[in-house]
């Protein structure tokens, strides 16, 4: 079916669902759901959401600093996903399984489902979904995979809360455009789970393609799809490196530094938040008019800002790495996401990305191969 926008069709009345076609069979059960026999429903609600690219302003889309000063960041989706598979089951059971995480539970059907540190995004959204529009028409399987780790700087836990969001949304038919998805996304990720972040991942998973963000008080936001020349992309992309550190990080802990520093009014991270803010603006410029070749500096500036608004945002090895890139022919990069670990981005003019990939082969970390994608969230039934 088609991608959830604006016009999506009307719900049925709260709490009541369109029925659901059986057909029953046996089936072997995972070890945790001891043996009992689903039956699993002919239709499959399914959603993709992409993975994203945070190439200025991150950070500035932090509370307390888009409330008081107003944030900017532009990013761009790329085709890493997160995918989720919502099975229909004709017994009250609720089972749950991460198939990247290696995890699997299973519940019995309530109007709450426990949060309790394993597959809370999961539980989090049926909760949000049963307290907004009544209990759901049957027990369910529910199956998701994220193409990149947890931690990894890409945005996948968003990603992941906004692509489950969809298959419900897919399978009960709610009336939710974009703007309502990003937004409940985020209200039930930052608000009812407490994972500290910021609000760009949501939006960039619902919309996907190239935006500029802002961010406001009262959790405004408005996202402004750029219109790049695809050649414009295609270089883009062909010269900035998506390289895996091999490290995974706790961006909450990052964040919540950051969000105190503002708080505390240290001047100098707020100055550089206003600097990245202004990064975003310049990125902006660059990809509109064509100047591919001055992103990497644009880059460069950012990371240099990007590491004063709070400890831990880069590390010893990590500034090795970067420095080796440069030396290597790069013109600059950064760390994807709050920092700490996981991805890092390189720009590397002409052709020069070769010997910087080999300049870096003795950190032990990994290219990864992606391209720029125009679309966000996408759901369907089969």
């Amino acid at each position: 079916m088609a991608k959830i926008s604006g016009d999506m069709q009307v719900t049925p009345a709260r709490g009541r669902y369109p029925k659901q076609h059986i057909h029953i069979f046996e089936a072997e059960a995972a070890p945790v759901i001891s043996q009992i026999s689903i039956i699993f429903a002919t239709m499959i609600y399914r959603s993709k959401a992409p993975l994203r690219i945070g190439l200025a302003g991150g950070g500035t889309d932090v509370s307390p600093y888009c409330d008081l000063y107003g944030g900017a960041i532009l990013n761009a989706t790329i085709s890493l996903y997160a995918y989720a598979s919502i099975e229909p089951l004709n017994t009250n059971m609720v089972v749950i399984e991460a198939i990247d995480r290696k995890e699997i539970a299973s519940y019995s059907l309530d109007s709450s489902l426990p949060i309790d540190g394993n597959l809370d995004l999961a539980t989090g959204v049926y909760n949000r979904i049963v307290r907004d529009y009544g209990a759901v028409p049957s027990g369910f399987k529910l199956t998701t995979f994220v193409d990149a780790p947890a931690g990894s700087g890409l945005g996948t836990s968003s990603t992941l809360m906004v692509a489950i969001l969809g298959a419900f949304a897919e399978w009960l038919q709610l009336p939710l455009g974009e703007y309502d998805v990003a937004n409940l996304s985020y209200q039930i990720e930052r608000i009812e789970l407490a994972m500290a972040g910021g609000k760009q991942d949501q939006y960039a998973a619902t919309f996907g393609g190239v935006n500029f963000m802002e961010f406001y008080e009262n959790d405004k936001v408005i996202v402004n799809p750029l219109r790049i020349k695809p050649k414009y992309l295609h270089e883009l992309s062909n010269n900035l490196l998506l390289y895996f550190t091999a490290t995974s990080r706790l961006s909450s802990t990052i964040i919540e530094a950051q969000s105190k520093n503002v708080t505390d009014k240290k001047q100098e991270s707020i100055e550089a938040m206003h600097q990245l803010k202004e990064q975003a603006r310049m990125m902006k410029e660059a990809l509109l008019k064509g100047k591919i070749d001055d992103i990497g500096a644009i880059l460069d500036y950012g990371f240099r800002y990007k590491k004063q608004m709070a400890q831990g945002i880069s590390n010893s090895r990590m500034d090795e790495i970067y420095e080796t890139a440069l030396a290597a022919g790069a013109t600059g990069g950064k760390i994807s996401g709050a920092g700490g670990g996981g991805f890092m981005m390189f720009y590397c003019p002409g052709n020069k990305h070769y010997g910087v990939k080999d300049a870096l082969s003795r950190f032990g970390g990994e290219f990864r191969s992606y391209q720029f994608t125009e679309d966000g969230l996408f759901t369907w039934t089969i």
